[in-house]
């Protein structure tokens, strides 16, 4: 019976890992995101590049999931 109690609290321990992990990609695609548009529009502040993603999700039914990298960083530059 204990054998059979231990592997949950493995399981459940991999679903918190599931959990803290696409945040933390969300944040490294973030800063990654953000940096590639700082190079292209060096002029641009961080909140006007911050609204123009901002914009870009509005015109994509409010998410930017599902678009690529690329495809985010050229529709946030002809927003900019």
């Amino acid at each position: 019976e204990h054998s059979q109690q231990q592997p949950p609290a493995a399981v459940s321990t991999s679903s918190c890992d599931v959990f803290t992990s696409p945040h933390a990609l969300n944040l490294s695609s973030f800063t990654k995101l953000m940096k590639k548009l700082q190079e292209i529009h060096p002029a641009a502040t961080r909140d006007e590049i911050v609204a123009a993603l901002l914009e870009v999700r509005k015109n994509n039914k409010g998410v930017l999931s599902g678009l690529s990298i690329n495809n985010i960083v050229d529709k946030t530059s002809a927003v900019l």
